[in-house]
């Protein structure tokens, strides 16, 4: 199972973590303290997210031989700053569980299987490109605030892709942690480790909270998180159950949930570092990144904000680096299949241009409308060509 593990497999799954959790672990935050939620349930939250993604990606790399990574529920932690005011945190408890057994049911009934085989591929691609496209141009972008940083770690990256290609997100990451340290820019004083104990909330049942935070959430993380979760993996050639897939993060969200774990669903972003051909040749062997993400979520779980406290330490330059240039070969391939068909080619641009615009539409993010006006397109057009 773990024949032929390496490096560029570990590296690839801790920085998928690092930038997950720098990306968005600050949102979370807020939305614990929306609630009302005390520095031990805070710890909690990130208890329960970190072990709860930990399972999920972890048992279902190794089950299914796939690079199957979960994450937390960004836009649904936006969300939830937002919709959780004047909301007790038993009621959130109570809207979180409800939103894990829609989730649940959507995935275990098939429908959202059935839905997601209408996609073509060169348009899910396109989507995957156009939600990718921003970390590929933040990578250029921070040049002009750490030129230094920046420069050094992206003339590293172009040195080991011609002579260690396999390596070069690794080292191209180690060069810039250390590159950082030496200069000041990582401020380890406050760190300190200590283990996350969980914290139990009895849920409340209010039907407001279902209707204005469970239901909310439930589509949010559908739409906004697992539909590009599932692009990412068509457009890297993966055929992934994803009734059984969406099913199980939907029961550990239930399962969580009286923890802190919200909602869980299918990667995007981080998923696509596990994915590229930096990480593994034999797209066979990617798994064993997925698979290390899930490890470095345990960790993080079971040291709670520690963790997250060391990840936020670093500069968010070099996050938006390493990032950059670890999408780079997938960003690459996914505009070529993308634009491959030339039949298909307008459509694809459409969703490429809607996805990467950043709009966001009756709480639906840019994802999701670009699918949406790609396939309108894209049924306009073929009946178009037809008559």
């Amino acid at each position: 199972m773990f024949k032929g593990f390496s490096l560029a497999h570990l590296s690839a799954g801790f920085v998928a973590v690092l930038v997950g959790y720098t990306s968005s672990a600050a949102i979370i935050f807020q939305a614990a303290h929306t609630v009302g939620a005390t520095e031990a349930q805070i710890a909690s939250w990130m208890w329960a997210l970190g072990i709860g993604m930990a399972f999920s990606s972890i048992s279902l790399s190794l089950y299914y031989r796939l690079p199957l990574l979960t994450a937390w529920s960004t836009p649904g932690a936006a969300l939830l700053v937002t919709s959780l005011a004047g909301v007790s945190l038993p009621e959130a408890t109570a809207a979180f569980i409800f939103c894990g057994i829609l989730i649940t049911i959507i995935g275990y009934a098939g429908w959202f299987e059935r839905f997601m085989h209408l996609i073509p591929l060169p348009l899910a691609s396109a989507m995957l490109a156009g939600v990718l496209l921003k970390f590929g141009l933040d990578a250029f972008v921070s040049l002009q605030h750490e030129p230094v940083l920046v420069g050094v770690m992206f003339a590293t990256f172009l040195l080991m892709k011609r002579l260690l290609p396999r390596y070069a997100i690794p080292l191209t990451l180690l060069v810039g942690m250390a590159l950082a340290w030496f200069t000041g820019m990582m401020d380890l004083s406050k760190l300190s480790l200590q283990w996350a104990e969980p914290v139990f909330v009895m849920p409340e049942m209010g039907l407001q909270a279902l209707l204005g935070v469970g239901l909310p959430l439930f589509i949010v993380t559908m739409a906004s998180q697992n539909i590009p979760g599932v692009a990412v993996l068509k457009a890297h050639g993966y055929e992934a159950p994803l009734s059984k897939t969406i099913g199980l993060t939907g029961l550990t969200t239930i399962v969580l949930a009286p923890f802190g774990g919200y909602a869980y669903n299918l990667a995007a972003i981080t998923a696509a570092i596990c994915m590229g051909e930096e990480v593994d040749k034999d797209k066979a062997k990617r798994y064993l990144a997925s698979f290390s993400a899930g490890a470095f979520y345990l960790v993080a779980g079971l040291f709670g904000a520690s963790i997250t406290s060391l990840f936020l330490s670093f500069p968010p330059t070099l996050i938006l680096a390493i990032a950059g240039f670890a999408l780079i070969g997938t960003i690459a391939n996914s505009l070529s299949a993308a634009i491959a068909d030339s039949s298909e080619r307008e459509a694809a641009l459409i969703v490429f241009l809607v996805t990467a615009s950043g709009i966001s539409l009756l709480g639906l993010g840019s994802a999701f409308w670009g699918l949406v006006f790609g396939l309108i397109a894209r049924f306009w057009l073929v009946q178009k060509r037809a008559a």
